[in-house]
């Protein structure tokens, strides 16, 4: 009897000191991406993203020993289906945490009900919006369009060049930034002497650029995602406008250039550190990580780590650090997040407040153009 004891405690304390050993507790991770549907250059590798980073921490024991659930819903951008699905989180998954929405559009509709539910979300958008003014439940990772738009004006400025002409899309992320680069244009002396737009689904924005090409700015500047970004930077060279383009940080992928083509020569963008990784210095802070995280996807995926799919990697590391610190309730979990300090991830330096829920600041983002179908980042 005391041999059989003696045995079932050894497999208790194998078991206790493995990784295959949970305590008790769950951290149940909600998703809502956009793996389908015109957003899917964001959702799907930030899901693919989320799978892995749990995958690796259940294998390694979980967080404090809890383990760690995923429950993800394709949203397909659709802001209406991104608040059904939310709702199915809160209410039939009992999630702790929900990461996402992919888009601004979907983000700014699910915000009334994570408040109400107090459940932390982390969304994956850039709009600016979703966190200015502070929502107490609400944070985001991908750099503030706000950012975005003063690290690509000050470039422009850079190069005096002071008239500016803009073409964005009339969603969530383009009216986001459209605001933003007036609100700045103005602030830093611009003329903006164009001021046009263009539909989500537009396929032909000859109208808009043959305007603007008889108005001869000194520059033109765009803000919206693929395909619409795409379709403009092919139009600019079919039309032979000889202007400095310059796009958006939301089209700062291997997948614009493909869909540019030979076009997207040229082009320059504000951009995360992930799009030009294997240039950055070794004591840069995020080279290391940013190495492993685009190593270690591609392994599993077969496919190029995205700036976008580091959202979520991002997001689960704000989600690690606050339950390292023994906060596992949606309350516990938010109040860590807000507290973060000094966090290196995929999308910049991680610092929140409860005055900033997005705690990335201009050094997040680096100036880069396309030369020869490559990223280069840019020094001046």
């Amino acid at each position: 009897m005391k041999r059989w004891s003696m045995g079932i405690i050894s497999i208790f304390i194998t078991m206790l000191f493995s990784g295959s050993a949970f305590a008790t507790g769950t951290i149940r991770i909600g998703g809502l991406f956009s793996v389908t549907g015109p957003a899917a250059f964001i959702g799907d590798p930030a899901k693919k993203t989320l799978e892995m980073l749990i995958k690796e921490t259940n294998r390694k024991g979980g967080i404090n020993g809890m383990k760690v659930e995923a429950v993800i819903y394709d949203t397909g951008g659709d802001p209406t289906k991104a608040v059904q699905l939310a709702t199915r989180l809160i209410k039939d998954d009992n999630v702790n945490v929900i990461v996402g929405p992919s888009t601004t559009g979907e983000s700014m509709a699910v915000i009334p009900l994570v408040e109400k539910a107090k459940i932390p979300m982390i969304s994956s958008a850039a709009g600016g919006k979703i966190v200015d003014p502070v929502k107490q439940w609400v944070f985001k990772t991908a750099a503030s369009d706000h950012i975005a738009v003063e690290k690509l004006l000050s470039y422009v400025q850079s190069k005096n060049q002071k008239r500016i002409a803009l073409l964005t899309v009339s969603d969530g992320f383009g009216a986001s930034g459209r605001e933003q680069l007036k609100a700045y244009a103005a602030k830093q002396g611009f003329t903006v002497v164009a001021d046009e737009l263009f539909a989500p689904k537009d396929t032909d924005m000859t109208p808009q650029l043959t305007k603007i090409r008889s108005i001869k700015p000194d520059a033109l500047i765009c803000w919206a995602l693929n395909p619409g970004m795409a379709i403009i930077t092919r139009s600019v060279k079919q039309l032979d406008i000889k202007l400095p383009l310059y796009m958006s940080h939301g089209t700062a992928t291997t997948k614009y250039i493909e869909l540019a083509g030979e076009a997207a020569d040229g082009v320059v963008h504000p951009a995360g550190k992930m799009a030009i990784y294997d240039s950055l210095p070794h004591s840069d802070p995020q080279a290391k990580l940013l190495k492993e995280y685009y190593v270690e996807y591609k392994k599993l995926y077969g496919e190029e780590a995205t700036t976008f799919g580091g959202y979520a990697y991002d997001a689960f590391q704000l989600i690690l650090s606050a339950v390292k610190k023994g906060n596992s309730t949606p309350e516990q979990i938010r109040n860590g997040i807000e507290q973060t300090k000094n966090l290196a991830s995929v999308s910049g330096i991680f610092t929140m407040t409860p005055k900033d829920h997005n705690g990335l600041d201009l050094s997040s983002l680096v100036m880069v153009k396309i030369i020869k179908g490559k990223w280069t980042m840019l020094t001046k």
